[in-house]
């Protein structure tokens, strides 16, 4: 038996094959494209700020704000713990520079979640006989962000932002 190798015909590139291809390629750049947009849309949290252009505006004003903060020489502390009915309280402490609880002001507390502006809370904060304010939500466990805006007579007076971790 004489087994000759019979030479292989190369296969034929039709016009179906490159078409079958062709749209082969694109639908799997799509279905690439589409998936991409779709998790930066979803997850897209927003901006620090809605418009840098009225914040640059208001630059000025904020400096000086800073400066009026600094010369009240308070002491601002804020504690969040997590407690027993699964609830977290925050407690903030405010002293002056002779370490006495500052009287007459309002305290507007929020928490912002460091990776989505979705999950951002507001905590409602009551005053305590101590002078502290004192206020509970539920939270999920994680770090945050705690802004802290202290007004007297409806006009902020002392800003702070912390970063807080939560069990």
């Amino acid at each position: 038996m004489n087994a000759r190798a019979t030479p292989h015909k190369p296969r034929e590139i039709t016009g179906r094959t490159v078409l079958i291809c062709f749209v082969g390629f694109f639908g799997v750049v799509a279905a690439v494209n589409a998936f991409m947009i779709r998790a930066a849309v979803t997850t897209f949290a927003g901006t620090e700020t809605a418009s840098a252009y009225r914040a640059g505006l208001a630059y000025k004003a904020e400096a000086a704000a800073a400066a009026a903060q600094a010369a009240l020489g308070w002491q601002v502390e804020g504690r969040i713990v997590r407690h027993g009915s699964g609830d977290a309280v925050l407690t903030v402490q405010i002293t002056d520079r002779n370490g006495m609880p500052v009287r007459g002001i309002a305290v507007d507390a929020r928490l912002a979640h460091p990776a989505s502006a979705r999950l951002d809370q507001a905590v409602p904060l009551t005053r305590m006989a101590d002078g502290s304010f004192r206020g509970s939500a539920e939270i999920a466990a994680g770090q945050w962000t705690l802004n802290l805006d202290i007004e007297r007579d409806g006009e902020r007076v002392y800003r702070t932002k912390s970063r807080v971790m939560l069990k």
